[in-house]
């Protein structure tokens, strides 16, 4: 009895291990020393200082999860899930840049690579290369699987052809996880991941988005352009890739719940901060009730979302069925973040609404929640088909 206890998966949710808690109090150090000194210029100037990225490759965040073998930590799900809400409670750009690392491009690569391909890639992701997922297109947003790049075999080439939109990270990326169908007779059956290469021929990285919101977090497309892969850096088998994605996306949900709940706790931590400063009426407003019971509602809704997001992410780690949880934790946190970050900026009065204050970035950096790795439409499709038995 007193093992299952002292056993954090059958104990309350938000109760860490120790490794757990030290590593969560190093992530928030490393984000209030680094990241935050830099937040406000990369948000103005749309570019993630170099320097930063660098920081987090040696302080081993971009390899959280890669086995030692590999150069990696050999952590768990968890501890990426901890490393991207604390980051994000400080920057949601500089989250998402770990969440991608971790929970898409080195999961996908460790479950479907080669031996070859581990070897010569990840040693690489944990230490100096940036990754970037390409699935999305034009006409493929929601429906993922509408793909219009093709791959066509030549000689021990594949050759790929067509444009990539909305990637994260394109713009710092060394290695891209590329989607393209190399049978389209076949329908989804035709989708093939591709391992592709910075500076490979017929591979360019097109133009950066101006965003609302994570604008330090780069965005680009990408133009193939009788892009030559060798076949060697198929992830997975041709024909499989949709397993490659889907597998793959449903973890990234998490990444993306544990981000917007960073934003959530963010946002409410500097509200919480104003309200016990600024003074109205001879005392500080944190002593009227209306906003007593503003923020006690919004800290409810934190922590919920996170006790969401570390169910999804606990599930994972336990080898447990997680998809229907997955995609309502994403769901639920980017409510709770867009929610929770306007009412704060009201806490703010007329500042909130000026860039004086942290509070508008909040906002515009909650909005993407509901929109990329998966639309809230398509997480609530996702939940009632497992819920209806469809």
């Amino acid at each position: 009895m007193a093992e299952a206890v002292n056993d954090v998966t059958n104990g309350p949710l938000t109760v860490l291990t120790e490794e757990e808690k030290m590593f969560q109090a190093m992530a928030r150090e490393f984000a209030a020393h680094e990241i935050l000194p830099h937040v406000e210029e990369m948000d103005r100037e749309g570019v993630f200082n170099p320097a930063l990225l660098d920081k987090f490759f040696a302080q081993g965040f971009m390899g959280i999860g890669v086995l030692e073998a590999f150069g990696g930590s050999g952590g768990t799900f968890f501890l990426s899930i901890l490393a991207i809400e604390e980051f994000s409670r400080v920057d949601a750009s500089a989250g998402v840049v770990v969440d991608v690392q971790n929970t898409l491009v080195n999961n996908a690569l460790q479950r479907w690579g080669t031996e070859e391909q581990k070897q010569r890639f990840l040693p690489h992701l944990v230490r100096d290369t940036l990754g970037a997922y390409a699935l999305s297109e034009a006409n493929s947003g929601s429906d993922a699987f509408a793909l219009a790049t093709r791959a066509h075999e030549d000689g021990d080439h594949f050759v790929l052809n067509g444009r990539k939109l909305w990637i994260t990270n394109a713009k710092e990326a060394g290695l891209f996880i590329i989607f393209a169908n190399a049978n389209p007779d076949s329908g989804y059956r035709g989708i093939t991941a591709f391992l592709a290469e910075r500076g490979t021929s017929g591979f360019t990285v097109g133009r950066k988005e101006d965003k609302l919101g994570i604008r330090a977090s780069s965005t680009c497309e990408l133009i193939l352009e009788d892009c030559r892969v060798p076949k060697a850096n198929v992830l997975g088998e041709v024909g499989r890739g949709y397993k490659v994605a889907i597998e793959t996306l449903n973890e990234g949900r998490i990444g993306i719940a544990a981000q917007m709940t960073g934003v959530a706790a963010g946002a409410l931590e500097n509200a919480v901060r104003y309200a016990l400063e600024r003074r109205q009426f001879g005392k500080p407003i944190a002593d009227f009730q209306a906003i007593q019971f503003q923020l006690a509602r919004l800290a409810t809704d934190v922590e919920a979302a996170r006790l969401m997001a570390y169910n999804a992410a606990r599930l994972k780690d336990a080898n447990k069925p997680f998809l229907k949880e997955a995609a309502m934790a994403k769901y639920f946190c980017s409510q709770v973040a867009e929610r929770v970050a306007s009412e704060c900026l009201e806490v703010y009065g007329g500042y909130g609404f000026t860039r004086d204050y942290p509070a508008e970035k909040h906002l515009r950096d909650s909005k993407i929640g509901k929109i990329y790795e998966g639309t809230s439409f398509m997480q609530l499709q996702t939940i009632a088909r497992i819920i209806l038995g469809k």
